[in-house]
């Protein structure tokens, strides 16, 4: 698995993310576009802040071979990312709307 597939899945797990904390947060929930490119900015912004770490595409495959507990790693970053995404601009759309 190349780095770029990496980032790609790692972007679609942040998606994932997203519209389902829109789902059972109905709160939260500003139709599948909104939840969707939210979950895009937030899971590529988590894994970039936090991907220093050790847990970012390039060390994941650096060896040759996928190390999973990395890989684990960042997909629950990139999860957490999409997920906080939606709650953050939701709540920044409430106050602009005030």
């Amino acid at each position: 698995m190349t780095p770029t597939l990496i980032s790609l899945f790692s972007i679609l797990i942040g998606i994932v993310g997203a519209n389902l904390t829109g789902f059972f947060l109905k709160k939260y929930s500003f139709g599948l576009i909104g939840k969707t490119i939210s979950g895009v900015f937030g899971s590529v912004f988590l894994i970039k802040s936090f991907g220093r770490f050790g847990f970012d595409p390039t060390s994941i495959s650096s060896s040759g071979n996928i190390n999973f507990n990395l890989f684990l790693i960042n997909i629950v970053v990139s999860f957490l990312g999409g997920a906080i995404a939606v709650i953050l601009i939701q709540k920044l759309k409430a106050k602009m709307d005030k």
